[in-house]
């Protein structure tokens, strides 16, 4: 299978070459190129796993835009995102971060997870997100117009979310959204196999089993098996890994601690394999 690669052009580019593989589940595509041409943000929504990186990789590739992902935790600040003065070679020099590098390069900023950031680093996007368009640089006195081919693109985990974790009305409603999930049995087994090239019946079984597993969500687990982390059994099993083996080591170890959990969890991968 070609995979896609990431060609660095200059510090703030980054153009996807070779289409990365992803297969629409509803009219995601259509609705994120109308909202491209209008200029209007976007929000993912969905659970870990579900192809929302993927889709987004796919859809810098299909609009032919650099795409620069931040991976968002807690300690991000408004600065990291921004940029900031740093000392090289004795001198005081200015450093754009990416959300910079991406409005100057006209390109996609996927902001991932971005919830995990701190409160204060999501107020910096306001006005990139509504229709100025801009994004003040406060330390330079410079107001940053974004090109037609900017877009701002940012995603979240609703499942995780809580009272103290969860997006701002002010911040959510300026996005249009796209809800993701996991695809159905089929689409997910034909996903699995692309991917890692397995014979479609383990594909089949190892689709069971995660829907087995997510029934499990609320009851001993956060999370069921996303499909990434089929992918990742399946590429084990590929390389001549028993199936239980595989589902140990990338499914049920990924999805719990707990000792019960994981003794169920590994149950229910014997019962089919």
């Amino acid at each position: 299978m070609q995979q896609h690669e990431l060609r660095v052009l200059r510090p703030e580019e980054y153009f996807i070459e070779v289409e990365p593989y992803y297969e629409p589940v509803a009219d995601e595509i259509g609705i994120f190129e109308a909202a491209y041409a209008n200029g209007l943000p976007i929000l993912l929504k969905g659970p870990t796993g579900c192809g929302k990186t993927r889709f987004m990789e796919y859809m810098a590739w299909r609009l032919k835009r650099p795409l620069i992902t931040v991976s968002c935790h807690d300690d991000l600040t408004s600065s990291d995102l921004v940029g900031r003065f740093l000392v090289k070679g004795g001198e005081t020099v200015w450093v754009d971060g990416p959300l910079a590098r991406a409005v100057r390069a006209g390109g996609i900023c996927y902001l991932d997870e971005v919830v995990e950031a701190r409160k204060d680093t999501t107020v910096v996007i306001h006005p990139l997100a509504d229709d100025r368009r801009v994004l003040p640089i406060e330390k330079l006195g410079e107001l940053l117009e974004a090109p037609d081919g900017f877009c701002l693109a940012m995603s979240y985990n609703p499942g995780y979310q809580s009272v103290l974790k969860d997006l701002k009305q002010s911040t959510r409603q300026r996005f249009v959204a796209l809800e993701f999930d996991y695809p159905g049995a089929a689409l997910e087994q034909t996903i699995v196999e692309r991917e890692s090239g397995i014979d479609p019946g383990l594909a089949r079984q190892l689709v069971k089993f995660a829907h087995m597993t997510r029934n499990l969500k609320g009851q001993g687990l956060d999370e069921g098996a996303s499909t990434r982390l089929l992918v990742h059994a399946a590429k084990l099993i590929h390389a001549g890994i028993a199936p239980v083996a595989a589902c140990r080591s990338a499914i049920a170890q990924a999805l719990t601690d707990d000792p019960d959990m994981l003794a169920a969890v590994n149950e229910l991968s014997a019962s089919l394999f």
